[in-house]
């Protein structure tokens, strides 16, 4: 597969990735942990997997300020202009649009890719086959393209994309768009077979995508376009730290994809998980014979079926009679959690700082 020097990669790194608490912290959220047991954080997994498509020199790593020298630790092949260090969390849709005024001074032709730091793909070939067809049809339309997963069970923690089943050489016209749906409307879409999971991946042209926040998320662009001529110089961080705090906090999928009627997804299929979640890592790891994942040296599990144990190396953990249980043994935190309500892990993070402080976050 050939590099193209015109294509752009940004790689969103800048969650705490609440609903993977305890082991995901504020101080080190998992993008940059080995949550596989590979060696390799998801940050890095994530890089390398571009590699093919692009040079390394069209990576950005968009992030927390905070967390600068985490990424420059797991990636150090970077120059710092290449790590966008947000001053504030205003959700997906200012970054990316910061993003694309950036590589526009850069090269108002290019295309860009929007991927997040914390997914797993087990066929890495068939995922970039998929990049290079968007891409293709990206840089001659005015699209723009959402990789679609067909779903594999009814999963209510994804949004759904509903597409129109005549494809033009794959690539569909996507209808709507449904937030995270509750479970009896997930398994109509599921039965249907006219939805797709919404997998955050994104395929378009720097000229699309801006003229997408010119026309339908209008106060962003006027907010970020006030950078041009300081975007990639030493004025930068100062107009982000000045300006991108004020823009609204919004995601991209309410802010564009949403309302655009040039958006279109490609059916896809290749090992992917956003490994959001706790039973979504217990999905992608090995497992013992009775189903279990043992994250740890010296873990007994005893009559313990479907779960997920995670402790520090050197830490004797004995478990007995549990099913579809998660146990996450951290220095400061233990958490057993029934499996089945991994969802609500999310506002148990948000009860602990209520009860505790942020100690524990």
């Amino acid at each position: 597969m050939k590099q193209s020097k015109q294509t752009y990669v940004a790689i969103m790194a800048g969650g705490v990735g609440s609903r993977f608490w305890p082991g995901s912290r504020e101080a080190r959220p998992k993008q940059f942990m080995d949550m596989l047991g590979v060696g390799k954080s998801l940050l890095r997994l994530t890089f390398e997997r571009f590699l093919p498509i692009c040079p390394a020199a069209n990576i950005y790593i968009v992030t927390n300020a905070a967390y600068r020298e985490l990424v420059k630790k797991e990636l150090p092949e970077l120059t710092d202009n290449q790590i966008i260090g947000e001053p504030s969390r205003n959700n997906t849709a200012p970054c990316i649009a910061y993003t694309a005024f950036k590589l526009a001074g850069l090269d108002p032709d290019a295309n860009m890719i929007v991927a997040p730091s914390d997914h797993i793909v087990l066929q890495e070939e068939a995922f970039r086959q998929k990049l290079v067809q968007a891409l293709k049809f990206a840089s001659t339309n005015d699209a723009l393209v959402t990789l679609g997963i067909k779903p594999s069970r009814v999963d209510t923690g994804y949004g759904y994309i509903q597409f129109e089943q005549t494809p033009e050489n794959g690539i569909c016209k996507v209808a709507r768009f449904t937030e995270k749906p509750d479970r009896e409307t997930a398994e109509q879409f599921v039965k249907s077979g006219e939805y797709l999971w919404n997998a955050g991946i994104f395929v378009w042209s720097l000229k699309a995508i801006l003229n997408a926040f010119q026309n339908l998320s209008p106060e962003i662009y006027q907010i970020l376009g006030q950078g041009r001529g300081q975007y990639n110089t030493p004025a930068e961080q100062n107009f982000m730290e000045t300006y991108y705090p004020t823009t609204p906090e919004i995601s991209v999928d309410f802010a564009i994809m949403e309302k655009a009627e040039n958006v279109y997804t490609i059916p896809s299929e290749f090992g992917w998980s956003d490994l959001g979640t706790w039973a979504s890592l217990h999905a992608e790891c090995p497992k013992d014979a009775h189903g279990n994942v043992l994250q740890g040296d010296a873990i007994l599990a005893l009559e313990t079926s479907n779960s997920l144990v995670r402790a520090p190396n050197g830490k004797l953990v004995v478990v007995k009679d549990l099913q579809d249980y998660i146990i996450v043994d951290e220095p400061d935190v233990l958490l057993i959690y029934p499996k089945s309500k991994e969802q609500e892990i999310k506002q148990v993070r948000g009860t602990v700082s209520t009860r505790f402080g942020e100690i524990y976050l």
